[in-house]
């Protein structure tokens, strides 16, 4: 999939609540970093893991699932494996019938999820990460990928 960085600017520029479906509670893991740095970048993340509901993470409470989160989200990120999806979606689209994006983490895509939501109006991202499009983006990161310090290239 391609997508512009027009468009993938303005899903994080708009998007204010992200709920992070598979967040792990290690810090090594890239559920628990990227929805950290989510969050020290001023979302709300809100972690989903089944096997941690309940428990706090980031400062949030855990929700066994999507259907379970009481507040509204502009964002479901998901870091499960392709085939675990279709569920993921649904759960979503019936949860939210006003959610704005569905984003799968680099490695994960399904196309008849995506589909299904793409048909409900809802902005979908395969393959992709928002923690590494968010540093492209918004400068935080020179072509080689590593963080610059700097946010211009004004000295």
């Amino acid at each position: 999939m391609t997508y512009t960085d027009d468009h993938l600017r303005a899903i994080l520029e708009r998007t204010k609540t992200i709920a992070v479906v598979g967040i792990s509670a290690n810090p090594v893991r890239p559920s628990y970093y990227v929805a950290r740095y989510l969050g020290l970048k001023g979302y709300r993340v809100i972690p989903v893991n089944p096997g941690l509901a309940r428990q706090t993470l980031l400062g949030e409470e855990v929700y066994g699932n999507v259907a379970d989160i009481p507040d509204d989200v502009d964002m479901v990120d998901i870091f499960r494996r392709s085939e675990a999806v279709p569920p993921i979606v649904d759960a979503a689209l019936a949860r939210w019938p006003d959610l704005r994006t569905i984003w799968m983490q680099i490695g994960v895509e399904h196309a008849e999820a995506s589909a299904k939501a793409k048909a409900r109006g809802v902005d979908v991202i395969q393959n992709r990460c928002p923690k590494i499009e968010y540093q492209r983006l918004f400068n935080e990161l020179r072509m080689g990928g590593f963080v610059t310090g700097r946010v211009s290239s004004k000295l």
